[in-house]
């Protein structure tokens, strides 16, 4: 069995400090401490397995399958295969920063609750309500893009879309109601069929560039050639290659949000400090083989200028499988079968997606109201360990997908994937910034990295250089809505997009507002390293954990049951 090394903060230089390892962040009154009852907990419930797949599997969905095709169209596929490498990095930089902290202490309220105790109070209140309005903005859009795959075999005139968005809204809200276990449960077999759909994906791209289609023409890099691997954005020249480039990443930011989705799951993982470390290493091998190898052979199977996948982009606003060009590649191809069954696969990934941002959502009202940012009624869970009254009210905003009965919404869900990735880069800044003030502390107070479970392979560096990169892509998201006079036709008057200009920036200010506006009314200070919080509710974490290792060890050795030798033959073996 896989072990740390521990360290016995009575040996540091905070040891004449009473540490409260008994309870939670800012638990810090007997009121507060009568109100932490069994009825105002998760249950670490989510198993290895669980938490692994989840982290392999939980990201992926339309952004990579569909997501995509708009920016080899504006970009081509040398553009899109940096973009992706680099912000794919930049998201395991994220990703080692928040199992660093997660590893050391599995905190209930998640990210959020890091923000707070390492770096202000007011970065805990301003991420956790940003990282929320994410998750109730994104998964009504979810619920509706399912409809509209839908629409792939039933067409809207036949069956209202409302009827779809209903009855999958009431499925997830079933599987989230009926705790932990079973979301784990679901979710694990769901991010299964999606790991299994992406290796599909890439051996078929292999096959079809090797020239083992039904038309035997291999592609190679005859794309990269005629029409090119750069695609001019705006400006010509190397100033339009850049462009073309840096117009890569917001769509790749998008593709990758939801990684941090493991940092969520922490206070209800059963074994943290051993499943965290291991699904944060996963990351990197996931984002290698998912994403980069994977856009590498997109490049091979369709040009950039191609009609297919310019038609199915302009279709329902490149919202269905007639938009991915993965699709168009089979057309291209000649196969006949295989779309139909593909855009079967993109429901089960946007469901899936609608599915674990409820879950989310809900998980960081929770972690909001844990830390006294938001109202004491959130943190109530029921005997299963699901908070039903932050569950309530997620669930009230996905009434929003109902929008989508109408064809005139679509533009405003558009202006929705606008805000989302904002929100979410705003999210990846916050835990970098997190885990810059975490390694300050620790080296303030002592504690080495042997202490740790799980150690950032770059260390607080890389966090600064990612946090850098990371503000810059923010800043200039919406760069091309400066360019509306060059990218204007030809004797058309050049107009500013001002709703999407809106919708793209709104995030920042709003951040502003939040964090200023807490401290100004709260009296909020910066944490110093040294009296930074690095033992609250240790000591019952690690309490859970002996248990979960001392229920393990006395199973060891028992029958297997049929389903964990269904894992162990399938894609245990494989992960």
């Amino acid at each position: 069995m896989e072990t740390h090394n521990t360290y016995n903060p009575s040996s540091g230089p905070n040891s004449e400090k009473p540490i409260r390892e008994d309870v939670d962040v800012n638990v810090s009154s007997a009121d507060d401490l009568t109100r932490e009852d069994s009825n105002h907990h998760l249950h670490r419930g989510l198993k290895a397995r669980q938490i692994t797949m989840i982290a392999i599997g939980g990201a992926i969905g339309t952004g990579l399958i569909i997501g995509t095709g708009k920016s080899l169209v504006q970009a081509g596929p040398a553009p899109l295969f940096i973009g992706y490498t680099i912000v794919g990095f930049l998201c395991f930089l994220v990703m080692a920063a928040l199992g660093e902290m997660a590893s050391w202490l599995p905190l209930p309220s998640g990210f959020t609750g890091y923000a707070t105790r390492f770096v202000d109070p007011a970065l805990g209140f301003c991420l956790g309500w940003n990282y929320w309005f994410k998750y109730i903005i994104v998964t009504p859009n979810n619920l509706t893009a399912a409809s509209l795959v839908i629409q792939y075999w039933i067409d809207r005139d036949r069956v209202n879309p409302g009827v779809f968005i209903a009855v999958f809204l009431v499925v997830i809200v079933c599987i989230n109601y009926f705790g932990v276990k079973f979301f784990g449960e679901f979710e694990f077999w769901l991010s299964s069929i999606k790991v299994t759909v992406i290796l599909g994906l890439i051996l078929l791209s292999l096959i079809l560039a090797c020239g083992g289609g039904p038309s035997h023409h291999a592609t190679g890099f005859q794309y990269w050639k005629n029409p090119g691997a750069f695609h001019e954005y705006i400006l010509t020249g190397s100033a339009g290659r850049f462009l073309a480039v840096w117009s890569t990443f917001t769509t790749a930011v998008f593709a990758y949000l939801g990684t941090e989705l493991v940092g969520v799951t922490v206070g209800e993982a059963a074994n943290p400090r051993k499943v965290i470390p291991r699904a944060i290493k996963l990351t990197f091998f996931r984002i290698l083989l998912f994403y980069v190898l994977l856009i590498f052979l997109l490049g091979m199977l369709v040009p950039y200028n191609s009609p297919e996948l310019k038609a199915g982009i302009s279709t329902n606003g490149g919202a269905t499988a007639a938009s991915s060009p993965f699709v168009v590649a089979i057309q291209i191809s000649g196969i006949k079968v295989l779309p139909g069954i593909l855009n079967a696969c993109v429901l089960i990934f946007v469901f899936s997606a609608a599915n674990s941002d409820l879950y989310i959502a809900s998980r960081t009202l929770f972690g909001l109201a844990h830390e006294h940012k938001a109202p004491h009624i959130f943190t109530y869970t029921d005997k299963r360990g699901v908070p039903i009254f932050a569950l309530a009210l997620s669930v009230a905003f996905c009434l929003l997908a109902f929008l989508g009965v109408n064809t005139a919404s679509y533009t405003v869900f558009s202006y929705f994937v606008n805000l989302v990735t904002m929100f979410g880069l705003l999210t990846w800044i916050s835990i970098l910034i997190s885990h810059i003030f975490f390694v300050r502390a620790r080296r303030a107070q002592g504690i080495p990295n042997s202490a740790l479970a799980y150690v950032s392979p770059l260390g607080m560096w890389g966090s600064v250089g990612a946090l850098i990169f990371c503000i810059l892509i923010a800043f200039f998201k919406g760069f091309a809505l400066f360019a509306y006079k060059a990218t204007a036709a030809k004797g058309t008057k050049p107009v500013f997009d001002t709703n999407t200009f809106v919708t793209t920036y709104l995030g920042i200010p709003l951040y502003i507002i939040m964090f200023v506006g807490y401290k100004i009314i709260m009296k909020s200070e910066f944490v110093k390293p040294e009296s930074a919080d690095m033992y609250g509710g240790k000591a019952r974490i690690d309490a859970e954990e002996a248990e979960y290792l001392a229920a393990e060890a006395a199973k060891k050795g028992g029958p297997e049951t049929k389903l964990e030798k269904v894992y162990r033959l399938t894609v245990g073996n494989l992960f």
